[in-house]
C-alpha cells in the first residue's frame, strides 16, 4: 500500500465535508487559552469510523457520555483582566500578540502568533468541539512533522509510538501555559469574544459554550493499550469499536498518543479550575 503525502488516519465522513458557512476564516484560531484546547489537536491525522464489525476478542462499545450543557454560570468565568484596553474586535490581533507572551514563551505557543483573526477563529474553534467537530483543519501551522508510522505484531497492524512522539512538542506547549495567566487574558477579552459569538451566531454566553468544550474533551477516554487499526483507502482507521462511539473532537485528542493525550488532558482540569469551574461541574476522569 503506497502512503499519500498527507494520510490521515481515521477520519470521520462529517470531516471530509467543508467547513460550514458560519465558520470564521484563517489559519489558527485559539487565543492561548486553548493554544492547544483547540490545539488538541493540530492536523495530521484524523479518527475515521471504527470498523463495521469488530473482531471477536474487541470489548463492546463503551461510549464516554457527554456531559450535558452546563447552566448559565453563577460568576463568570476568568479571573481579574489585565489592566490593559481592549481595542476593536478588527484591530486585536495585535493586542492578542502582545499579551500571549505572558502565559508561555514556548516555540509551540508562539507559532501562531503570525496568523490573523485570533480571538475570532478561537470562537469558532472552540464552538466545534462543542459539536463534536475536530478543529485540526484550522490549525495547519501546528501540525506535527514526520511521517504518521505503523509498526506490525502477531499479524496485526499497531500505530507506531513513533508517530505520537510527533506531538510531544505540542503537548508541551500546551502544559507550559499558565492557567491563572490564561484566565486573566481570557477575562481581559471577554467582550471581544462574546462581540466574535453574537457575531457567529452564538447564543447565550461564551463562557457556557467554553465550558462545555472544555468537558467534553475531559470526558475523552484514554487508554494504555497499543491502538490496532487496519487500512482504509489512502490511510488507516481503528479496530476498536469503542473509537467508533467518540465524537470528532475526541478522536482528535486520541491520537496524540496516550502519554501526550493524558498530559493535555491534566492540564486543561489546570486550566478550568483556573478559569472559575468548579471541579463538581466538571467530569471525573473517565477509565482507561
Amino acid at each position: 500500500m503506497v502512503e499519500p503525502s498527507e494520510p490521515e488516519l481515521i477520519r470521520t465522513p462529517v470531516e471530509r465535508l467543508p467547513p460550514p458557512e458560519r465558520t470564521a476564516t484563517g489559519p489558527w484560531p485559539l487565543i492561548a487559552l486553548v493554544a492547544l484546547i483547540g490545539a488538541l489537536l493540530f492536523g495530521g491525522y484524523w479518527f475515521l469510523r471504527a470498523s463495521r464489525s469488530a473482531p471477536a476478542e474487541t470489548a463492546p462499545a463503551v461510549v464516554a457520555p457527554l456531559p450535558e450543557p452546563s447552566a448559565k454560570p453563577s460568576t463568570p468565568l476568568g479571573s481579574s483582566p489585565f489592566p490593559a484596553d481592549v481595542p476593536a474586535l478588527e484591530a486585536s490581533d495585535g493586542f492578542v500578540r502582545a499579551w500571549v507572551p505572558r502565559l508561555s514563551q514556548h516555540p509551540r505557543v508562539m507559532a501562531w502568533l503570525a496568523t490573523d483573526g485570533l480571538i475570532r477563529n478561537f470562537v469558532t474553534v472552540v464552538t466545534n468541539i462543542v459539536e463534536g467537530r475536530t478543529p485540526a483543519a484550522r490549525v495547519p501551522v501546528l501540525k506535527p512533522t514526520g511521517p504518521f508510522q505503523i509498526v506490525e505484531r502477531g499479524g496485526r497492524v499497531y500505530v507506531d509510538d513513533r508517530s505520537y512522539a510527533r506531538y510531544d512538542a505540542l503537548a508541551a506547549g500546551f502544559a507550559s501555559l499558565d492557567a491563572t495567566a490564561a484566565a486573566q487574558l481570557y477575562a481581559t477579552l471577554k467582550p471581544r469574544i462574546e462581540e466574535a459569538h453574537a457575531e457567529l451566531g452564538g447564543a447565550g454566553s461564551f463562557d457556557a459554550t467554553l465550558e462545555r468544550a472544555i468537558a467534553q474533551l475531559l470526558a475523552t477516554p484514554i487508554s494504555e493499550r497499543p491502538m490496532q487499526v487496519e487500512p482504509s483507502g489512502i490511510g488507516y482507521r481503528a479496530v476498536d469499536a469503542r473509537v467508533d462511539g467518540l465524537n470528532g473532537a475526541q478522536k482528535q485528542l486520541l491520537r496524540m498518543g496516550p502519554s501526550n493525550a493524558a498530559r493535555v488532558r491534566a492540564h486543561l482540569r489546570d486550566l478550568a479550575i483556573a478559569l472559575g469551574i468548579p471541579a463538581s461541574r466538571l467530569p471525573a476522569v473517565p477509565p482507561t
